[in-house]
C-alpha cells in the first residue's frame, strides 16, 4: 500500500545536499589548477610604476597583507631604484597569504621558494613586519 520513498534534499542547483543541508566543496582535481600570468607592463615611467605599486601594496584583498605592505611601500618605494621596483613589482604578483607568511617568516605554512631566499626587498619587507618598535599599525593615508 504505501511505497517506500526516500526524502532528497535538492539545492536550487540541482545538487543534492548531504551535510545537512549545506553543498559540499567540489573535489580539488589538481589538473584543472592554473596560474595566471601577471600582465607585462611596458613604457611605463618610473613615477607611474611607483604610484601603481603603492595602490597594488594597499589593494591586495588580504587586511593582513594590505596593511604590511602598505606601511611598506609608505616607507620605501619612493627610494628605490628602477631594478628594486622591478624586484618588488615581481613579489607583488606572488598570491597574498604567500606574501603575508614570507614577510612574517612563517615558512612552515608556505615555504620559501628559492627565487626570493637572496632577495633584497623581501628581506627588508621581513624586518618591517617584525615591528621592533612595537607601533601600532595603521593603513597609511593614500
Amino acid at each position: 500500500m504505501f511505497r517506500n520513498i526516500q526524502k532528497r534534499n535538492i539545492s536550487s542547483s540541482g545538487r543534492v545536499l548531504l551535510n545537512h543541508g549545506k553543498p559540499q566543496n567540489p573535489v580539488y582535481n589538481a589538473e584543472l589548477t592554473m596560474k595566471i600570468e601577471p600582465i607585462q607592463r611596458t613604457g611605463e615611467s618610473i613615477d607611474v610604476k611607483r604610484a601603481r605599486l603603492v595602490y597594488q601594496s594597499r589593494k591586495r584583498g588580504i587586511l593582513e597583507s594590505d596593511l604590511l605592505l602598505s606601511r611598506f611601500a609608505k616607507r620605501y618605494l619612493s627610494g628605490f631604484s628602477q631594478e628594486e621596483l622591478d624586484e618588488y613589482d615581481k613579489l607583488l604578483d606572488e598570491p597574498d597569504w604567500d606574501i603575508y607568511y614570507w614577510a612574517t617568516k612563517n615558512y612552515d605554512v608556505t615555504p620559501l621558494p628559492d627565487k626570493w631566499k637572496n632577495s633584497k626587498i623581501l628581506k627588508l619587507l621581513q624586518e618591517d613586519a617584525e615591528n621592533k618598535e612595537k607601533e601600532i599599525l595603521r593603513m597609511p593615508e593614500l
